[in-house]
Formats: C-alpha cells, sequence, structure tokens
C-alpha cells in the first residue's frame, strides 16, 4: 500500500483571554491508500481538533503547527485558497450532524453537482447525472427522485448518505469521518458501516473514523490510535488493542464498553473525569485515574513509544506489568 498521509508533530493551540490551550500535542500517525484508521477517545480528547486542523477549519482563535503531508503538499501551510483547491478533491470530512453541513434552501442535486461543476469542471448537465449514479452507489433509494428533495424532506439515515455520496463524488484520497453514526439507529448504523467498508474497498479511499463508540471500530477499522489529553497514548492493530490492551486508558475504554461474550451485571466506567487542557496533571495526564499509577507516572510524561522492537504498535505508558481487568474494577 502507498502512503497517502503522513501527520508529523502536529500541535492545535487555541488563544483564550489570558492564555493559550494545547488540545493536540506533538501528534504523529500516517495513513495508507484503502486503510482504515479508527481514533478514539473521550469528548475533549483532541480527537476531532487535529483533523479539523488538517483540512483548515479550526475556529479564529486556533493555530495549527507542525506538519501533515499529503504527497509533496504540506496542508498545513497551505493558504485558504490553495486548500479549496484540495478539499472536496482530494480530502473530504463528513460531519455528525448532516442537517448542519447542508443547505436546507438547495436541493439534493444542486449541492451535489456543484461539487463536480467545480472540482473536476463538468456541465451542468453531467454533474447530475453522476450525482444521481452516486446516490444510488451508497443506497438511497430512488435516487432521481430523491435527488429533487430538500435535505429537510430526508431522514437523518438519508442525509448522512447523502454526505457520503458529496465526499465520494470527486473519489478523494482521504475520507475523514466525524462521530458519523452518532446519531442513528442501530439498523442504520450497521448499513452505514457496511458501505463505509465497501466504499474503501471499491475506490480505494483511505478513510479515518473519529468515533467514541468502540463497536464502530471493531466492525469497520484496520488501525486505532487511542487519543486522552490531546496526545495519542495507543496506537496498534484494532484486534491487538482489543484483545491486548497495553495502556490502561485502552483497558479501561474496553471494560466500559458493553461486550456480548461478557455478561456484566453493570459496566465500570473510567473512574473521575477528564483532564482540563487548561490545567493538565503533571507526569502522565492520566495518572489521577489510573490503577496502574506509581511514583514516576506523577513526576514524568510517557512518551509515545513502541511496545517492542520487533512490533508497530505503540503506547505512551511506563507501567510494563500485566494489565488485568480486575484492577480496573
Amino acid at each position: 500500500m502507498s502512503k497517502v498521509l503522513d501527520v508529523i508533530d502536529l500541535s492545535v493551540t487555541f488563544a483564550l483571554h489570558n492564555s493559550e490551550v494545547r488540545a493536540v500535542n506533538n501528534l504523529n500517525f500516517s495513513l495508507e491508500a484503502g486503510e482504515t484508521l479508527a481514533v478514539v477517545g473521550e469528548s475533549g480528547s483532541g480527537k476531532s481538533q487535529a483533523f479539523l486542523s488538517i483540512m483548515g477549519l479550526l475556529a479564529k482563535n486556533g493555530r495549527t503547527s507542525g506538519r501533515a503531508m499529503m504527497g509533496p503538499i504540506d496542508l498545513v501551510g497551505l493558504e485558504t485558497s490553495q486548500l479549496d483547491r484540495v478539499r472536496g478533491k482530494d480530502i473530504a470530512m463528513i460531519f455528525q450532524d448532516p442537517m448542519t453541513s447542508l443547505n436546507p434552501s438547495l436541493k439534493v442535486k444542486t449541492q451535489l453537482s456543484e461539487v463536480l461543476v467545480k472540482h473536476r469542471g463538468f456541465d451542468k448537465d453531467k454533474a447530475v447525472t453522476t450525482a444521481i449514479e452516486m446516490l444510488e452507489r451508497v443506497g438511497i433509494p430512488e435516487p432521481a427522485k430523491r435527488a429533487n428533495a430538500f435535505p429537510h424532506e430526508m431522514s437523518g439515515g438519508m442525509r448522512q448518505r447523502v454526505m457520503i455520496a458529496m465526499a465520494l463524488l470527486c473519489q478523494p484520497k482521504i475520507l475523514i469521518a466525524d462521530e458519523p453514526t452518532t446519531a442513528l439507529d442501530v439498523t442504520v448504523q450497521a448499513q452505514m458501516l457496511e458501505l463505509f467498508k465497501s466504499l474503501t474497498e471499491d475506490f480505494g479511499t483511505a478513510l479515518v473514523m473519529i468515533t467514541h463508540d468502540l463497536g464502530v471500530v471493531a466492525g469497520v477499522a484496520d488501525r486505532m490510535m487511542v487519543m486522552y489529553g490531546g496526545r495519542a497514548v495507543e496506537t496498534g492493530m484494532v484486534d491487538e488493542l482489543f484483545y491486548d490492551p497495553r495502556h490502561p486508558y485502552t483497558l479501561g475504554l474496553l471494560h466500559s464498553t458493553p461486550h456480548i461474550a461478557h455478561r456484566q451485571a453493570r459496566l465500570d466506567p473510567i473512574q473521575g473525569l477528564p483532564p482540563s487542557l487548561e490545567h493538565l496533571p503533571k507526569g502522565c495526564s492520566f495518572n489521577p485515574r489510573c490503577a496502574f499509577c506509581f511514583d514516576r507516572c506523577l513526576e514524568e510524561r510517557p512518551p509515545l513509544v513502541p511496545v517492542s522492537e520487533a512490533s508497530a504498535r505503540e503506547k505512551a505508558c511506563f507501567y510494563e506489568g500485566p494489565l488485568s481487568y480486575e484492577k480496573v474494577a
């Protein structure tokens, strides 16, 4: 596989009235063509801000440093006019609520066809025809009829499919999906995950799935990056992290998720709250909530390093002993 994105020392800082907050801190990862990377963590972990920064969509008080290389192009260094030529064409993003992303006053076919007119130079008739074909491709029944509808005339699942169709019209190299199944019922969620899997296979598009739902991760992802306090704390193949987590936070996330094979009377959530990014604890950011914390964790911040010389897995944790659910509980 070929590398389509290489993120190097990416940091995101927001200026407040009297201080600055670093929402993402020295993030490093790469993305291969056709693979799916799940980015997991609680709210406030920095997972969405990292990818909004890559897309150039931060709030006005946000500032990005580091590099995000898509081939020879550094997305972080591009001016807005240059980014506009890349966004939608080579890299696209699907947001959690399609109703806030679609224009309520324009028909679906108008919103889809303008993407093709702008980025691929299609004439209007060809753009509309191609847009209808893509609606059919993403599983929308009676696509020609639905293309003439306004967003409010469609269900939540239909609108999400429209957003996916819009993102795929230019066959982007990278598709970023930010909590794309959160507002959908379980049946529609399953359909969406199958759709994502088939689209990455058919188009060779690299998919980034930003989510807090580990069930979604298990169903669609190849690799997983766990984030906490603005940093990556564990990375690796999904099966490895699910069956042999090496960071206490990953273990806690897994233990607080229902599992059909484990009949638990109740779930055991991670104790405490995520840290304030303005006042991160000294040492490891997870130490106030960690059952495996020891003296070094209170003084030093662990770097993200390989689990072993022969492994591509990485963890940011000093603890080297066995991780057990019993100790977390």
